[in-house]
């Protein structure tokens, strides 16, 4: 815009044209007391109409621009255009005036106004190309293609510099859907052999909305954009900004290797500019993830927190970053504190809950759960981990509320939610609670999504061989769980639990001490097991053995009561 620029014009204009009007009087001038003070450009009119060694047309576009500047000055928007485009329509051989005049008035969608002054301006011997590109984008935006193609060719060959003609030529070839001349068009620019560096950025930002609008001519847009950005690169632009635009341009095709080199370089220059180096952090973290670079990435979280202690999107990348590497207690810590500095987001609430549960601090995660079911619409995440947190609260019965509750809010508007994972956690929470009817269905269903899940195949068949149900179907499930994992000390177990519950002893035993065998700590259940199975073969004193460990381990009653009865046979 030429406001700033004509700021310390319009106090010299102003001083000139007060100069020339008070030095100057004819009879045909008004005084104050006569009935007010003529316009400028009328007073002037006066001052020279006699005169035949002044151009009259010249000096009232002098005198049009400086009032209009005058009323630049003074934020009388309206008047100012008035005055300016006289002055323009005067003197159409002043470019820089009929651009920024033709620029505002698209501004204002009045592209008419905009052609009248271009018109004039390209009627000048030797108007330049930038002239004849805004006239090709004035014709364009009235829907006049023909002439807008005729304009915009003359700016190629008028300035071929410039980029401006060569990006109207695409945007009228893209918007009509003629793709191959739109590529022809940005093909053109990049022959230029003297085109300077913003130059070559801004072409390579067409050949990447080309390939937006045109993924068929993915391969071709992508070599004109990198030849482009290798060229620009060759130049070793100064300017900060452009050697931002190079490495976003660089990053947005995939290049982080030149990217990354330029972003690291621009944090260090843009010590004054607390927002850009955010941005700039940002894209670093990015690449470094998409790069799977978790500890650059977090060094970078790390400088943007230190630097803006404020910003809670970054302590939530640091989380998250902590989950990754399983470092919970500190993902709750920065979960805390993004909650604290942006209350608005639901993940960070069902986030930092779920970090909670992982935890067994289950009553903070319930109150976490709480502020965002009060704060937000009821979810299927929020039900579900509230569902969570219960089952590890052993409070069961609550538990199963919250899971039907997640399962119909899923089934109504996320039904993607209702997986292997679901229904097994609703099915152990079914279990707990006693009822294993509900339970069997719960995991059938997690089966049916995942038939090959050893996990749910063991909780299933367990759960039936521990209540002596339906025992030759828990034995296909646990026994398909050992063939999926031979050295699971836990389905082990289980195998030899459910032989044991048919009554084969001596073929649980074998699978039961090798469970024992593979369990990385010794667990008071399976030593328990392992007595009851002794105990069934008749050999008591390897059964009391067994116990006896079990108890030192674990204290059970059950067991007590056991050994005190075997004592008694």
């Amino acid at each position: 815009m030429l406001e700033s620029c004509h700021r310390g014009v319009t106090t010299l204009a102003c001083g000139a044209l007060l100069m020339l009007l008070a030095g100057c009087s004819t009879p045909r001038q008004k005084s104050q007391a006569d009935g007010g003070t003529p316009g400028a450009p009328q007073a002037l009119t006066n001052i020279v109409e006699d005169s035949s060694d002044v151009d009259l047309n010249n000096v009232e576009a002098h005198a049009h621009y400086a009032l209009g500047m005058i009323y630049d000055f003074d934020e009388q928007p309206d008047d100012a255009l008035t005055e300016l485009s006289q002055a323009a329509l005067r003197d159409p051989a002043n470019e820089e005036l009929v651009l920024e005049l033709s620029r505002r008035y698209l501004q204002l969608r009045q592209p008419e106004q905009a052609l009248e002054l271009l018109v004039r301006a390209t009627a000048v011997p030797g108007a330049s190309g930038a002239i004849y590109a805004r006239l090709g984008r004035v014709y364009s935006r009235l829907g006049k293609e023909t002439e807008a193609l005729a304009a915009s060719e003359t700016a190629v060959k008028r300035s071929p510099q410039l980029l401006t003609g060569y990006e109207n030529l695409f945007l009228i070839h893209l918007q009509k859907g003629r793709i191959a001349d739109a590529l022809t068009a940005l093909n053109d620019a990049a022959k230029q052999p003297q085109a300077d560096a913003q130059f070559l950025l801004d072409l390579c930002d067409l050949y990447v909305t080309l390939e937006r609008q045109a993924p068929t001519e993915r391969d071709a847009c992508r070599a004109g954009a990198r030849a482009a950005l290798q060229r620009a690169a060759v130049l070793s632009p100064e300017n900060p900004h452009l050697q931002l635009k190079l490495a976003d341009g660089f990053n947005v095709l995939g290049d982080t290797t030149n990217a990354v080199p330029i972003y690291l370089q621009l944090v260090d220059r843009f010590v004054e500019l607390p927002a850009l180096r955010t941005d700039i952090r940002s894209k670093l973290t990015d690449i470094y993830l998409r790069n799977h670079e978790l500890n650059k990435a977090q060094s970078q979280l790390e400088m943007m927190v230190e630097e803006d202690p404020a910003n809670g999107q970054a302590y939530y990348l640091l989380g998250n970053l902590a989950c990754e590497a399983h470092k919970m207690p500190e993902a709750e810590d920065y979960f805390k504190k993004a909650l604290l500095l942006s209350d608005d987001s639901e993940e960070m609430y069902y986030d930092l809950a779920g970090v909670q549960i992982d935890l067994d601090h289950t009553k903070a995660a319930l109150q976490t759960l709480a502020k965002a079911k009060a704060k937000f619409q009821e979810t299927f995440r929020e039900e579900f981990l509230s569902g969570l947190a219960c089952s590890r609260e052993k409070d069961y019965t609550n538990a199963v509320n919250h899971f039907t509750s997640a399962e119909l809010l899923a089934r109504a508007s996320e039904p993607r939610r209702l997986d292997e994972y679901f229904y097994f956690q609703a099915g152990a929470a079914y279990e707990r609670k006693g009822d294993y009817s509900e339970a069997e269905q719960f995991f059938n269903k997690a089966l049916d999504l995942s038939p090959e899940s050893a996990e749910v195949l063991n909780y299933l068949g367990y759960m039936l061989a521990d209540h002596g149900m339906k025992l030759d179907h828990a034995r296909e499930l646990i026994e398909k769980a050992v063939r999926l994992e031979p050295a699971n000390a836990a389905y082990l177990d289980s195998l030899g639990w459910v032989l044991y519950k048919l009554k084969k002893p001596d073929a649980a035993l074998p699978q039961e001490l090798k469970a024992i065998e593979l369990s990385p700590e010794p667990d008071a259940i399976l030593f328990d097991h392992l007595g009851d199975i002794y105990a069934a073969m008749k050999q008591l004193d390897k059964a009391r053995e067994s116990w006896r460990k079990s108890l030192s381990l674990e204290a059970n009653d059950e067991i007590k009561k056991k050994l005190g009865n075997s004592g008694r046979n």
